[in-house]
């Protein structure tokens, strides 16, 4: 595999090839041919074959438009397959508008329509196979592991855990001992607060692992060293530290380990063996994110047209029951412990909340519109944003609020393995009516969401979550309340 400036220069170069060969094939009579002949739309166009001038015209404009707008995918940036196709593919359609645009404009010479049209097809396919490509390494390169955090004692011992070979270590540069460190002989501590000592040499006294920086320094060092797995040994799997680390894996297309004193903490691949466990940063397959970001795209879109006229009546009746603002807003938990701002109905008087969970029957903050909306489940409609814009999905755990999720916690302690898919507007615990205020079935459920997730699945969640609505609504509407 070719890193910095190799990487640079056979990637453009790769790239401008690329650009030769797609216009070359969707210059070629028999291409045009079938194009103009078989495609609808272009069917009416008549065979356009460039040649002298022309051809050096379209070849020097599609090479500069094309090779210009991939710009970010020169940089040896670690990325995740799916994300180095979707980049490629993006910047491609940008370099298409762009000459499709500087030829309507007659800004420049004016590619023939089907040959601009066959060409960026071809580079859609072409280019991210050749960016996936050069990013493969070769079988007999060694993995590059890297150790990750603050405690001491875990940093010592895992080199001696595995045979692979450690690259080095990030870390704070001043080590605390572990809350329960036993005084030594000589009245100092069992493991140095503030010495690298231990990890700098092996069992034998020879120089072992480098400190490379600090905990701050993990992303730059991700992409230097071209690290493929990362093995984190926190103290505690914090929100900050451990889970900001786990996601900058994520972005990076790096795997994650930790020691399996912590694998509850962590949505671990099922079958892991011995002292170090794989962390399963991505547990669905890249095609399932895709057709599942395609459905939460038309689901919300279509919500939200089909919702204009209720969302205002309901908007309207808020402001007439009682006083407050229409949305309610709270920080919920995302992706990794990352948080976001979710967007409701305004369903109870506002003042100071509490984080236990508790059901609606003994909460006397609810009001009266707000009871019905959320027996009709019609709070939620604002939630079809978040959902458009990528901080939810249509199905997936239910995003707890930051401040219950400490109580939650201390019933489930595996609570956090929720944290490694995007929350969901609906689930297979809601369709189940498993709530917070039993938060280890909820846990089940979720999981169990979680490792059998699919297309279908998702599918079938919602229309069960839909006819639960629309009979709640029905049975609302008949009782009159």
């Amino acid at each position: 595999m070719v890193t910095g400036w190799q990487y640079r220069m056979v990637s453009a170069f790769g790239a401008i090839l690329a650009v030769f060969g797609a216009l070359s094939v969707a210059n070629h009579p028999m291409a045009q041919s079938l194009f103009t002949t078989h495609v609808p739309l272009f069917n009416r166009l008549e065979v356009t074959v460039l040649g002298g001038d022309s051809l050096v015209w379209a070849l020097t404009l599609t090479v500069l438009a094309i090779t210009t707008s991939l710009f970010p995918l020169y940089k040896p940036q670690p990325r995740r397959v799916l994300d180095t196709v979707f980049l490629t593919q993006k910047r491609v359609l940008v370099g298409g508008l762009a000459l499709a645009t500087l030829g309507y404009f007659k800004w420049s010479y004016r590619l023939p329509r089907a040959t601009l049209v066959m060409t960026v097809g071809v580079l859609g396919l072409v280019l991210p196979a050749w960016f996936v490509w050069i990013r493969r390494r070769p079988t007999d390169d060694p993995d590059r592991l890297l150790l990750v955090g603050d405690d001491p004692e875990q940093l010592a011992q895992i080199p001696t855990t595995t045979s692979m070979p450690i690259l080095g270590y990030l870390c704070p540069s001043v080590l605390s001992p572990r809350d329960n460190a036993e005084p030594a002989a000589d009245g100092g501590l069992s493991v140095s607060a503030s010495s690298h000592s231990e990890l700098e040499s092996d069992s034998a006294g020879q120089p072992g692992l480098e400190r490379i920086g600090g905990l701050s320094r993990l992303e730059t060092v991700l992409v230097e060293y071209d690290i493929d797995i990362v093995v984190l040994a926190f103290r505690h799997a914090d929100r900050a530290e451990f889970f900001g680390a786990l996601d900058a894996c994520h972005a990076h297309g790096v795997d994650a380990k930790v020691h399996r004193e912590y694998a509850d903490c962590v949505l671990a691949t099922e079958g892991t063996v011995g002292t170090l466990v794989d962390v399963d940063i991505e547990p669905w397959d890249p095609l399932d994110h895709l057709f599942k970001r395609v459905f939460d795209v038309a689901f919300a879109l279509a919500g939200l047209v089909l919702a204009v006229p209720l969302v205002i009546g309901i908007a309207v009746v808020i402001k007439l029951d009682s006083p407050g603002p229409v949305l309610y807003s709270q920080d919920r938990t995302a992706g990794f412990g990352d948080t976001f701002s979710v967007y409701k109905f305004r369903t109870m008087i506002p003042k100071g909340e509490s984080a236990a969970p508790a059901s609606d029957s003994e909460n006397d903050r609810i009001t009266r519109v707000g009871r019905l909306l959320r027996k009709t489940h019609l709070d939620e409609l604002p939630q079809l944003w978040s959902i458009l814009i990528g901080d939810m999905s249509v199905v997936g755990p239910r995003a707890a609020w930051t401040e219950e999720e400490v109580l939650l916690e201390a019933d489930a302690p595996a609570w956090r393995k929720r944290w490694f898919v995007k929350p969901g507007l609906t689930g297979l615990a809601q369709i189940n009516d498993a709530k917070s205020t039993d938060p280890r079935l909820k846990l089940r459920y979720d999981l169990a969401y979680i490792r059998r997730q699919s297309f279908w699945m998702d599918v079938k969640i919602v229309i069960r979550q839909v006819w639960t609505v629309l009979t709640d609504l029905w049975v609302t509407l008949r009782r009159g309340n």
